[in-house]
């Protein structure tokens, strides 16, 4: 054999090595490639069920806020009526009981006023210096 044949055949045995080394990586590279589709393909199986649960709980959601709306609904009308007889009660009985007030205030104190001066009336006709209240 020559010196050139044997460079020919080193050169070869180097390529063969070159593709040996090139092709595990690309090998690793496929079955990643597998695995990525497969693990997409079941995601995309398992989340045809989960669309339509989430579609059956949306569904379940919308009939709850409608009836929470109606009750809503009642609720304001439930207060405009507590404020319609509480504006009701204040002008039939709010006046006259702020009147009845007054006038047990009133009363009172002229009571008072009137005993204040009947003490004072007592201790100056019996001599006393000052007076007690």
């Amino acid at each position: 054999m020559s010196p050139e044949q044997v460079a020919v055949l080193v050169a070869a045995g180097a390529f063969v090595l070159l593709v040996v080394l090139l092709a595990i990586p690309l090998i690793k590279l496929g079955r990643t490639l597998d695995e990525a589709t497969i693990a997409i393909r079941k995601a995309h199986e398992n989340s045809d069920p989960l669309m339509h649960g989430a579609n059956d709980t949306i569904t379940h959601v919308n009939t709850q806020l409608e009836r929470v709306d109606g009750v809503t609904a009642n609720v304001q009308q439930v207060s405009s009526n507590a404020t319609a007889l509480s504006s009701v009660f204040t002008a039939t009985l709010g006046s006259p009981l702020v009147k009845a007030a007054a006038l047990s205030y009133g009363v009172t104190k002229a009571i008072r006023a009137r005993r204040a001066r009947g003490e004072q009336g007592k201790h100056a006709r019996s001599g006393r210096k000052g007076s007690k209240r």
